[in-house]
């Protein structure tokens, strides 16, 4: 069964959905509110990239690499990473890693965003 697959969508949940949206706003993402429906959420959407955020019930978000030791909590492909990078340190995002190529031969940067997570950005070489 092949129903070739054509996105994906990331789910944040956040103890703060306005502060997390408010964070990726400024890295040029459109937010859509949906905060008076059944299940409170926000839209981010950005080139072909969607997160949707919910309401956590925890006060804090646990990224993977503490609940789990190591990974990323989200990874974004694109082959600009380059500029990318450049427009995220010129907004003073922290760079976790800097742009580099990993042992599994991906060129990547990875950021972190308000909560904590670490977001990879980049693609196969």
């Amino acid at each position: 069964m092949n129903m070739g697959f054509t996105s994906c969508l990331q789910i944040f949940p956040t103890p703060d959905m306005n502060k997390t949206a408010e964070f990726y706003v400024q890295l040029g993402f459109r937010a859509v509110y949906y905060l008076d429906s059944a299940e409170p959420h926000v839209c981010l959407y950005k080139d072909l990239i969607e997160i949707v955020l919910t309401q956590s019930k925890v006060e804090t978000y646990l990224p993977n690499r503490e609940i789990h030791g190591y990974g990323y909590d989200a990874y974004f492909i694109s082959d600009t990473q380059e500029k990318i990078e450049q427009e995220l340190i010129r907004l003073g995002v922290k760079i976790v890693r800097p742009l580099g190529v990993t042992d599994y031969n991906n060129h990547e940067f990875v950021f972190e965003d308000v909560d904590g997570r670490w977001i990879a950005v980049g693609t196969k070489l």
